[in-house]
């Protein structure tokens, strides 16, 4: 009887075998790839982001870039046009003035800039501006609240985050001298740094809360936030550090000043008059591309 049920199973087995190869497979794919029409931006992202750096500008919402622990909507599409010209602008551009070619950026920028259209705002109320991961990509928040006219909100939403993640990527190549970190040695606060204002801080010898935070964040805050400032910001921030708090900072930015121009042959007064001219002259780029 079992012998018998086998024969059976084996004869319906080769039916089915026999009448699936009778039938003709199709060489249309069922799995689709998605499929996306190139438009004008796209295209000025290849010429201006992609040939001659090497570096993706993703402005479109992808989940597999997207952290889904937030509640994010995407960049507005005449935000993420307006951002993509003034990173070039701003930043990218700057160092190739700096520098005198584009291969120090195409060398050692991140290879993606990602943005979103909304804030990412933590459990406790914070909120995240941007964030770096492992010098490959830089993801900028809040690209719709961009405002054309009001360069310290840009600063502080965009371009001291490009500027200081940027700074992390060139002392992990190259390591700054560890007298750095012997000027406040015991003022690092690592997750408290947020319970410092601006004034305590500077007082303290740290040119922002987030650079008590550890020197490698101390290191790179005194570079972005020189940029970006203006002489009389910096100078201001300067006076409010007190005698004590000054000489702290004067003498890490000595140490900055220094690694710039022998690690990177780079002269941060000459970078940071870029940038401030630069800043100066947004009123005249042409956005309509």
């Amino acid at each position: 009887m079992k012998r018998n049920l086998f024969y059976l199973f084996l004869a319906t087995m080769l039916s089915v075998a026999v009448a699936c190869s009778e039938e003709a497979l199709s060489d249309i794919s069922v799995i689709k790839d998605t499929q996306r029409e190139e438009n004008e931006f796209d295209r000025w992202i290849i010429s201006n982001y992609i040939i001659p750096y090497n570096i993706a500008y993703k402005y479109r919402m992808e989940d597999i870039e997207s952290d889904m622990n937030y509640h994010l909507v995407p960049a507005d599409y005449v935000k993420a046009k307006q951002l993509a010209k003034l990173t070039i602008h701003l930043c990218l551009g700057a160092y190739d003035e700096a520098t005198g070619s584009r291969a120090f950026i195409a060398e050692n920028f991140p290879k993606m800039i990602h943005i979103i259209g909304s804030s990412a705002v933590n459990n406790n109320g914070t909120e995240i501006i941007g964030q770096a991961e492992g010098g490959q990509k830089i993801t900028l928040y809040k690209v719709n609240d961009l405002d054309l006219t009001n360069i310290v909100h840009m600063n502080t939403y965009f371009f001291h985050t490009m500027h200081h993640e940027f700074a992390h990527i060139l002392h992990q190549k190259k390591p700054y001298s560890n007298d750095f970190k012997a000027i406040t040695p015991g003022g690092y606060r690592k997750d408290s740094w947020n319970d410092y204002n601006d004034a305590e801080a500077l007082k303290a010898g740290f040119i922002t809360p987030y650079g008590s935070s550890a020197p490698d964040e101390d290191f790179v805050e005194l570079i972005s936030t020189y940029i970006t400032d203006t002489p009389a910001e910096w100078n201001t921030r300067l006076i409010v550090a007190g005698a004590t708090g000054r000489s702290y900072i004067e003498a890490k930015f000595e140490i900055v000043d220094n690694y710039l121009r022998k690690s990177w042959n780079i002269d941060l007064n000459a970078l940071r008059d870029i940038v401030q001219y630069r800043q100066s002259t947004i009123g005249s780029l042409d956005f309509n591309f």
